[in-house]
């Protein structure tokens, strides 16, 4: 008889169990969920989710009821697809993890081009950095995928996008299934053949191809940015992605990739029955057509407005179809990066500084004005000064004399610091004195950005950063209008949401980091790491129980 009233006042509140009458007690963690779905939108900026989020109602509105940091940081300068990609499932700085870039120079490399793609063998005479033979290579550090791999070798690491490049930088060296936009449908890794989940997605891609689509419908609350504005040889600004037959281009830079890569991954959820293991599994989704738009007509347009629109209503199909699975699943949404509208746009908006980088500040600009400064006998195939664009890293050639390379560099550096669009210059020796950074990244100087994202194996000699609001393409034409990859905060700051069937929704406002994913992560799934393998650290997800990180 004692035993049921004890027991019955235990139920009712008025005396707690043994377990929990200590303070020092912690409550028992949460199970972990049986599959994570991880998705970067590429290009989404916090800029643009806190300008959109009042209209959401799909899939973004479910997951603003789960953790939401709306100021997370790509903490580092290079705010490019490859490193932003490469933080998110690793949990290192670019500094680590050796993906400096998008593309950088290896000057001493055996095969005439000089260029390295971020996510290609170039060991393999096929491989070009334009049309690469696809590789984790150059990524020096494993993902989440694989960590759980190694601790649970039933578990799945699968990976799609609408880039090569994110899919093995979410996905690492391990991945079960991993496929990318080619074209006209979804390909993968050389010397793998296509599963029937992808074959089948791309009869459905290649119909509606043959068939074209007419113009996606803009929801009303897009007419403020119904507004044709001119960029170079281009119109923007009233576009509603009409699709003729047989351009697969114009699917790319669309809406209508983002719904193929969703449903793609949905389909491996089915047929590979991923979270419906003996152990989790992962499912890595980048989506690549916020990028693409960005790029293509800027970011404050009525097609972003549409994509916005667009974006959230797949998500949405995604999650609900999800949910009908049964499956216990936990997703965390981030953005490899942010991005900037374009300039042409931007004057209207009388921001100060903004335009077009110039032609003065490419590399063989620099290296003919530098080599004529300096009478130097310069080759045009061998340049004396590489780089990728108008900023970020500059590669001085390793075949000069040390005293002649020092006066490149030194007229180098005069060059860059002269222009009006230059704000900052840095040499390799002033980047490498300064530590990898720590603390809150809102609050590292430009130099510590750079040096987040700097190898001193693979990163150029000098780094050069535009003033704000100067975008690095000096011409704009049809696809490429916009653009990112800057250290100023409209790059590097993008959203970070976390959602669980149940999981007590929160706020927080303060600064966290990209790489503070993957710790945060392998807390929920109870999966045990190294300690030291990751930068960032565990952001407790419960609402402040505490419970996640323990």
């Amino acid at each position: 008889m004692r035993r049921r009233i004890l027991t019955g006042l235990i139920a009712l509140g008025l005396i707690l169990p043994l377990s929990a009458q200590a303070e020092d007690v912690a409550p028992a963690p949460v199970a972990p969920p049986r599959l994570v779905v991880a998705i970067s939108v590429d290009q989404f900026s916090a800029d643009l989710f806190a300008q959109y989020r009042q209209v959401y109602t799909a899939g973004l509105a479910r997951l603003t009821t789960g953790a939401v940091f709306p100021s997370a940081f790509q903490s580092h300068a290079a705010t490019e697809t490859c490193p932003g990609h490469s933080t998110i499932l690793t949990g290192v700085h670019p500094a680590r993890s050796g993906i400096i870039a998008n593309n950088w120079f290896d000057l001493d490399a055996s095969r005439a081009e000089k260029k390295i793609y971020c996510a290609e063998n170039e060991k393999d005479p096929t491989s070009t950095s334009k049309a690469p033979v696809v590789s984790a290579g150059h990524l020096r550090v494993p993902t989440l995928g694989e960590w759980m791999k190694a601790a649970w070798p039933e578990s799945r690491n699968v990976a799609v996008s609408g880039k090569d490049r994110a899919v093995v930088m979410m996905g690492g060296h391990t991945i079960d299934q991993g496929y990318w936009w080619t074209g006209h449908g979804f390909g993968t890794f050389v010397g793998r053949a296509l599963a029937p989940e992808v074959v089948a997605q791309n009869a459905v891609i290649a119909a509606t191809l043959h068939k074209g689509a007419s113009a996606i419908a803009a929801p009303v609350w897009c007419a403020p940015h119904d507004r044709a504005v001119q960029a170079g040889s281009v119109t923007v600004g009233k576009g509603r992605f009409a699709l003729a037959a047989e351009q697969g281009n114009d699917f790319r830079i669309s809406p209508r990739l983002d719904a193929a890569t969703l449903d793609l991954a949905l389909r491996f959820v089915n047929d590979m029955k991923l979270g419906k293991g003996a152990t989790p599994d992962l499912l890595a989704v980048s989506l690549s057509a916020t990028d693409y738009v960005g790029h293509a007509y800027g970011t404050e347009g009525e097609e972003m407005c549409i994509q916005m629109a667009n974006l959230d209503a797949a998500l949405g199909n995604f999650f609900t179809r999800l949910d009908k699975t049964g499956i216990d699943y936990a997703v965390v949404l981030t953005a490899d990066h942010g991005g900037l509208d374009m300039p042409e746009r931007l004057d209207q908006q009388a921001l100060p500084d903004a335009g077009r980088a110039t032609m003065a500040l490419t590399g063989p600009v620099l290296s003919r004005v530098i080599g004529a400064q300096l009478a130097l006998n310069v080759s045009p195939t061998a340049p004396l000064i590489n780089a990728d664009a108008p900023f970020g890293d500059y590669y001085i050639a390793h075949d000069l004399p040390d005293e002649t390379r020092g006066k490149v560099q030194a007229a180098l550096v005069a060059a860059l610091k002269a222009s009006p669009q230059v704000d900052s210059v840095f040499t390799r020796e002033e980047i490498m004195r300064v530590a990898v950074p720590h603390g809150h990244p809102q609050d590292w100087s430009l130099i510590e950005r750079v040096r987040a994202s700097y190898d001193p194996e693979r990163s150029g000699d000098v780094y050069s950063i535009l003033r704000r609001a100067v975008v690095p393409i000096p011409f704009a034409g049809p696809g490429y209008v916009a653009t990112h990859g800057s250290p100023w905060d409209y790059d590097r700051r993008v959203p970070l949401l976390f959602w669980r069937k149940g999981m007590a929704g929160f706020e927080q406002p303060a600064p966290v980091e990209t790489v503070d994913i993957a710790p945060s992560l392998a807390a929920l799934l109870h999966l045990a790491v190294p300690a030291g393998s990751f930068d960032g650290r565990c952001l407790d997800l419960d609402g402040g129980e505490g419970n996640t990180c323990r």
